[in-house]
């Protein structure tokens, strides 16, 4: 027993060793859908710099579970992380000069899902500060909303969340404890009871409101950081809501409201101040004191910010209509009369009206006051009124439409503004003219008018409307346009920096029209190339390529025709291509990055940075234009060109440290810092920290092929993991219009909304091919047909695919793609369609529950792609319509489609299913409850994801069926059954 006992210790660390060496080289296993939610990434739009480019931070998270801070000081070793909860957006802070971060740390996932079973406990978040060169933090309990103090770098405030109380109610007092703190030596003040709070730019003054119970010492208040005074701005026995600083000079605007027992809405008045470092001037805007400029029955609007315009001269708000209590009713069923103001309160109050400077204006105010004391009428009756709706032909918008807009109707505001000089009120738009663009340096404003054109839109699609311009200083409108014509979005009015002129487009050409001289000037129309978007197959006429933008000094637009950029000055002298060689060497300068957040139009003295990308080769990049003698010089300087995904682009504020991103398919994004030329890029993220443990696709390839129409198109083949040349394995094609140029776009593994993840299927044996669609008017579905199935013919070639295991699925439009292409072909073993449209005529008439639409101009206008309705076009929507073809499917469907789709009626979905069953074809739909068009609960993604990868194992891998895809689930045993798969 001795000699067993000492062996066996003798071998003891031979097995540990052993048992190591095993685990460190354990083979990577493909991703399974268990693994998912534990799964960590980095959220690339968190990845941050700081100001100096010193440093770097970035979050890691997971679906479910806790994430971690990442701060990396750059171009060295020093690397450090932090718990930080549970959070799919963690919040965190530079502050300006690079030495500090502040960053919350949310309660655990554990403790949040205990909650959600359990509600009652208040969770609260903690906030640290983080001395960066001592590695040094200090915590802060129940952390609310935070701000560091701008350039000064001195200061944090932080609000603190109090402890919710029983009873507590919206309206209740929102104040609450106000840390400022100093960074150098941790001392703190705390200033009470405090609502909205807000430093100016420079960071040397602290805006804040109170909100106290009882609204004791409510008002504005303002602290000055380096004498450490406060001052008493404004007080009043009122709500301070919407404080904000002008963000060039130190001015502040707020609104006032307060409770009025005979109206549901709050009564409004703006505050502005300014001069707030030298003797602050307070300006008061009361339109109760204005019974002669301001609307009857109107109120400033709660629901708007107030801001004074960049000269100071005045302050913009929104006005809304006063919502009336009902009136209580006596026995008799009367309406109580409405009581008269007395006299003496009337002459006070038309006495403190600083409007009234006439007789004339006395005469009016007189008026207003008699009719204001008038009894209202009594209602009808106090009968029981029904709860119906009334659709009406002749309605602007559908009575579906006026539903989902309901609370936006009823807290929509109009514009206007009021002079702090003379106390001059202006309202700028009206019922018809309700968008309004206030143009940059608030001179001019562009306000829409649809009213004419607002029936037909809703039915065709196609976009009109009148145009006129507001004079900010006289408040005159001129009508500058009428029925003007929108295609696509790029012909919209884009405002120049300085507020005086701007672009817009018509007839397929590029116009600037001048405020100061009120002419238009064509700028394109000698351009030898066209900014007509020719690869748009919507039905719309002359859609336009899109505007980059303005030059900071208002001289020239950057415009792109579809592959090039153009600097043309805005009086149509002349027109440069900077880039040169995009149409002929078939590369695409997509988009201008803008490095600088407060830049106001691109700056001609500068480098300016574009993004490139190869429409054939798949290739991304970046580039520069340099400053030329007359703004930029032609010819882009290449400092980034890569068989990969170039993505984000920015620079640290205050030092010449850029970053930039880049993935592949089967490589998950990274992060790199570089200088102003991108040499010797240094990643800085180690992103996806369980990337080693599993498969990946092995590599992609590009399939060139052409439709049978013509068209020379492209789809992306992505590999399969331990991919092995002459091999052919089950394949997944999937499709929305044109996606080849995901060729290099990472999936990272997840639960997405419609069951679908390529990487989830290259690491579990498939091979994905995605090729492009280009469509032909009248022929949604028969495009498909001319595109996918010409495709998936020229993918075959490559030797990779198993022609006799093809799946396919698509989601929406791609799910209508998939139920057509299952009814014109055999070439696929298993199809899963989510939220498919099958019935082209009944969907034409349905409503888009999600915004309240009608389907009708999506059908004409957008991706429908037919001209006209069904009874103009019988035969074209038949022709496309699944549900009409449907006793030639052969392939068995799986569909997606939920009860509670706003986008594709439930109904779509119910017709094909029924009509497939009807002819006992095989066919399962899955039904989520409660879901819109795409998955929103985990446990639903999580169900859906697993059930259709194991309906392409069964058809595609011939792995044996579950048993719900076998024989269904009995509705009785099915809360079971859901138990037993749930993880």
């Amino acid at each position: 027993m001795i000699k067993k006992a000492l062996l066996a210790f003798l071998l003891l660390p031979c097995a540990v060793a052993f048992s190591q060496s095993k685990k460190e080289t354990k083979e990577p296993q493909p991703i399974g859908w268990k693994d998912v939610p534990a799964w960590r990434t980095i959220n690339n739009f968190q990845v941050t710099l700081s100001p100096d480019g010193k440093w770097a931070a970035y979050p890691i998270t997971a679906a479910e579970a806790d994430g971690e801070l990442v701060v990396k000081k750059l171009n060295d070793t020093v690397e450090r992380r932090f718990p930080i909860g549970f959070s799919s957006f963690p919040q965190f802070s530079f502050s300006e000069d690079g030495k500090w971060l502040v960053f919350k740390e949310s309660p655990k996932f554990k403790e949040v899902k205990a909650n959600e079973k359990s509600p009652g406990k208040q969770l609260f978040e903690k906030l640290y500060l983080l001395d960066l060169a001592n590695n040094k933090k200090t915590e802060f309990d129940r952390a609310g909303s935070f701000v560091l103090n701008g350039k000064t770098s001195s200061h944090l405030a932080i609000k603190i969340v109090k402890e919710r109380s029983i009873g507590a109610r919206p309206e209740d007092a929102q104040g609450g404890d106000l840390l400022l703190i100093e960074l150098a030596n941790g001392k703190a003040i705390n200033i009470g009871n405090v609502g909205e709070f807000s430093f100016n730019k420079a960071g040397n003054l602290l805006a804040y409101t109170i909100d106290a119970a009882n609204k004791t010492g409510n008002g504005l208040y303002l602290y000055n950081i380096n004498s450490r005074q406060t001052t008493v701005l404004d007080n009043d026995k009122t709500t301070y809501k919407f404080l904000g600083w002008d963000a060039e000079k130190d001015a502040v605007a707020v609104l006032k409201l307060k409770k009025d027992e005979k109206y549901k809405t709050e009564k409004g008045t703006v505050l502005g101040v300014k001069n707030l470092l030298q003797s602050p001037s307070v300006f008061t805007y009361d339109p109760e004191k204005d019974s002669l400029s301001f609307p009857a029955k109107m109120t400033i609007s709660a629901m708007r910010r107030p801001y004074w315009s960049e000269d100071l001269s005045r302050i913009f708000f929104g006005i809304a209509a006063l919502e009336p209590v009902k009136k209580e009713e006596d026995t008799t069923g009367k309406s109580k009369p409405a009581v008269k103001e007395p006299d003496s309160l009337v002459l006070v109050r038309i006495k403190a009206d600083t409007s009234i400077k006439s007789v004339a204006d006395l005469k009016r105010a007189l008026e207003k006051a008699e009719a204001k004391g008038k009894p209202e009428a009594k209602p009808a009756n106090d009968a029981t009124k029904p709860d119906m709706t009334i659709w009406h032909w002749q309605d602007k918008r559908l009575q579906s439409r006026q539903q989902v807009q309901e609370m936006q109707d009823k807290n929509f505001s109009y514009v206007a503004m009021v002079d702090a000089a003379t106390n001059k009120f202006t309202q700028l738009n009206d019922g018809n003219t309700r968008s309004l663009s206030i143009m940059p340096k608030q001179l001019y404003a562009i306000a829409e008018d649809i009213d004419a054109y607002e029936l037909d839109q809703n039915l065709d699609g196609q976009s009109y409307s009148d145009l006129y311009m507001i004079n900010l200083k006289t408040g005159a409108k001129t009508k500058f346009k009428e029925k003007f014509y929108r295609p696509s979005f790029s012909s919209t009015p884009r405002p120049s920096p300085d507020g005086l002129k701007f672009t817009y487009g018509d007839d397929g050409h590029y116009y600037v029209y001048d405020l100061t001289t009120n002419t238009s000037t064509n700028i394109t129309q000698k351009i030898a190339t066209s900014f007509v978007n020719s690869e748009d197959d919507h039905n719309v006429t002359k859609p336009l390529t899109p505007v980059i933008g303005w030059s900071s000094d208002s001289k020239y637009v950057l415009i792109r025709d579809l592959w090039d950029i153009w600097q043309v000055a805005a009086n149509g002298s002349s027109a440069v291509n900077l880039t040169l060689n995009g149409k002929k060497e078939q590369i695409r300068y997509t988009n201008r990055y803008s490095i600088d957040e407060e830049e106001k139009g691109f700056d001609l003295k500068k480098k300016n940075y574009f993004r490139i990308y190869g429409e054939w080769t798949k290739k991304s990049g970046i580039v520069t234009l340099d400053p030329g003698t007359n703004g930029l010089k032609p010819g882009a300087t290449v400092l980034l060109w890569e068989d990969a995904s170039v993505g984000s682009f920015a620079k640290a504020k205050s030092a010449n440290v850029f970053m930039y991103s880049k993935e592949d398919f089967n490589k998950p994004t990274e992060f790199f810092t570089a200088n102003d030329k991108l040499a010797g890029p240094v990643q800085f993220t180690k992103n996806a920290p369980d990337y080693s443990k599993y498969k990946w696709s092995a590599g992609t390839q590009l399939v060139n092929y052409v439709s049978d129409k013509g068209d020379t198109l492209q789809g992306a083949l992505f590999l399969p993991a331990g991919y092995e040349k002459g091999k052919k394995y089950p394949t997944l094609v999937y499709y929305y219009e044109k996606l080849s140029q995901t060729l290099h776009s990472y999936s990272n593994p997840g639960f997405s909304g419609t069951g679908w993840n390529p990487a989830m299927y290259t690491s579990n044996g498939y091979a994905v091919f995605i090729p492009d669609i280009v469509y032909k008017m009248d022929d949604p579905g028969m495009s498909a047909v001319w595109c996918v199935l010409p495709a998936v013919k020229a993918a075959i070639q490559t030797g990779v695919i198993d022609e006799t295991k093809i799946g396919i699925h698509g989601h929406s439009w791609g799910g209508y793609q998939t139920a057509f292409l299952i009814t014109q072909t055999n070439m696929f073993k298993a199809a899963a369609a989510g939220a498919p449209l099958t019935n082209m005529v009944s969907m034409y008439d349905l409503i888009y529950w999600n915004s309240g639409g009608g389907n009708m101009s999506i059908f004409e206008a957008s991706q429908g792609r037919f001209r006209g309705a069904p009874w103009e076009n019988w035969d074209s929507y038949l022709r496309n319509s699944p549900v009409y073809h449907v006793k030639k499917v052969n392939t068995p469907l799986l569909m997606l489609h939920n009860d509670k789709d706003g986008a594709v009626d439930f109904t779509q979905g119910i017709e094909y299913y029924n009509a497939l069953r009807r002819l006992k074809k095989p066919v399962i739909m899955m039904q989520y409850k409660g879901e819109n068009h795409g998955l929103a609960k985990m446990e639903n993604r999580k169900d859906y994801s697993v059930r259709m990868m194991e309906f392409f194992d069964h058809h595609l891998k011939g792995k044996e069926a579950p048993d719900w895809l076998k024989n269904g689930i009995d509705r009785l045993k099915l809360p079971d059954h859901l138990e037993n798969r749930a993880f």
